[in-house]
């Protein structure tokens, strides 16, 4: 479940709220076992996805850092290639 939970500092354009609420809701999924909780945990698992969303945009806002920003589409091409290299057939 983590392997879905991606850097989200020092990128050209910022993190968005969509991708910050992602990484919020496989943070929890992760910590609390489950990709769905139960109804009597729903309230429980909600509210911990949005109090963790709120805290990563307020940690992404506080950080600085004197590396220019990375491009979106440069890194997911290393991603890519790193992809092939780990599960290219030998």
């Amino acid at each position: 479940m983590c392997r879905n939970i991606r850097t989200l500092h020092n990128f050209e354009p910022a993190a968005t709220h969509d991708e910050v609420q992602a990484a919020a809701l496989q943070y929890v999924r992760k910590v609390s076992g489950t990709t769905k909780p139960s109804q009597a945990n729903a309230e429980a698992f909600d509210r911990a996805v949005q109090e963790i969303a709120h805290i990563t945009s307020h940690l992404l806002d506080d950080l600085v850092t004197s590396a220019p920003p990375k491009d979106r589409e440069v890194e997911a091409a290393k991603a890519k290639e790193r992809a092939q290299k780990r599960y290219a057939s030998v």
